[in-house]
Formats: structure tokens, sequence, C-alpha cells
């Protein structure tokens, strides 16, 4: 009477060799998969904010003899970092792939170096980080930068603002904007530019609320 034993190790090698090559095309399919996916990562995106062109000094009368120093801009910790920010309900997201050149409190503070000195209303107008001496420091905290989603999809920008005497430690003008902008289209693009518009529109407010102030309160 013959033994079956060896039958049975022939099938037990022959089941095991299919489950072998059975794991060797799986492990190859996910290696594919894994790789595709990598490589169909998003690239990221970067967007930038100046002040407008346009905005070339017109003034006709001299400049106050006011050194301005625009001082450091805080807020939340998203917007003091590079990822654009979104609000869905009363949650606040970033996006991974869009982000912005620098972060949007020292967009508002180089912007408004700009405007401020475009202006020609005062002798000098410096950051505060270069340690320049000033008769004032404006600086701020920025509350809102972010696109809100819809419908309608909009941005929101709100700043405070706060003028600073060096002399008599003292604040002697303050100002709050706080407004939505539209947003005229679905890409990003069109979102940075409502944004943008968005931030210009609450920049002009405090550059008239500074001319109105030193209208008022300083000797010429």
């Amino acid at each position: 009477m013959k033994r079956k034993y060896p039958v049975r190790r022939d099938r037990m090698f022959a089941g095991m060799a299919r489950a072998w090559k059975w794991a060797r095309t799986f492990l190859a399919v996910a290696t594919v998969v894994f790789m595709a996916a990598c490589g169909a990562a998003r690239p990221i995106k970067y967007y930038s904010m100046a002040a407008d062109a346009r905005l070339a000094s017109e003034s006709h009368t001299p400049p106050l003899p006011v050194a301005m120093l625009i001082g450091h801009f805080t807020g939340a910790h998203l917007y003091r970092e590079d990822r654009i920010v979104f609000r869905s309900g009363s949650q606040l997201k970033t996006y991974d792939s869009h982000r912005w050149a620098e972060p949007p409190t020292e967009i508002v503070e180089n912007i408004l170096l700009t405007r401020l000195r475009a202006s020609g209303h005062y002798r000098t107008v410096q950051s505060q980080r270069s340690n320049a001496h000033g008769d004032y420091v404006l600086r701020g905290r920025l509350e809102n930068f972010e696109e809100v989603t819809g419908p309608p999809i909009v941005t929101r920008v709100t700043v405070a603002v706060e003028l600073y005497e060096v002399k008599t430690g003292t604040t002697g003008w303050a100002h709050i904007y706080s407004g939505d902008e539209p947003v005229n289209g679905k890409t990003m693009d069109a979102v940075v530019e409502a944004l943008h518009r968005n931030l210009s529109r609450g920049l002009d407010q405090i550059l008239a609320g500074l001319d109105q102030y030193f209208a008022a309160h300083h000797d010429k």
C-alpha cells in the first residue's frame, strides 16, 4: 500500500507557491498605486499682494513734520502663516496647495508702508522693524483675512489699528475696518483679487482717518 504523504506535501508546496505569487502581485500593484498617488500630488501655488501702482503721490502741500513708523501687526496664528484661510460655517480651515508668499499680517504692514509713503503726507515713513525712530507708531491687529464659503462666496477682512504717540505714550486715534467683498469667480485667483479689493477699501478708510486726525490735532 502506497503512502500518500508525498502527494500531500506536493499539494501544500504548490499552494504556498500560488500564495507567494499572489502576494508578490499584490505588492507590485500596491507599489504602482502608491507611486501614482505621489506623482499626482497638486503643486503648491503662492500668491502675493502689493499696493496699486497708481498710488503715486498726488499731494500738493508740504508734508507734515512727522516721522511715522509702521509697527508690528498681530493676529491669530493662521494669519501669521502662509496657508490661505477659508471659513466654513463656524470653522476656520486652510488650503494645502494655495499659500501666501508672505504672511497676511506682513502683507498689511507692507502695503500700509507703501501707501503712506506714496501719499507724501509725512516727512518720513519707515517700518518699526528697521529700529528707526519716529514720532508716531501705527500698529494694529488683523482679525479676519479669509474666504467665506457661500453661497455667495465672499472674502472677509477685519483690521483694527491705533496711532500711538511716542512722546506722550498715549493712543490718540483708533479705527476698526470690517467688511465683506464678493468673489467674482470660482478660482483662487478670484478669491485673492477679492481679498485685495477688500483690504484696499479698508486701508482707504484708515488713511483718510489719519488725514482727518492730523488735520485737527497737529500744528502745521
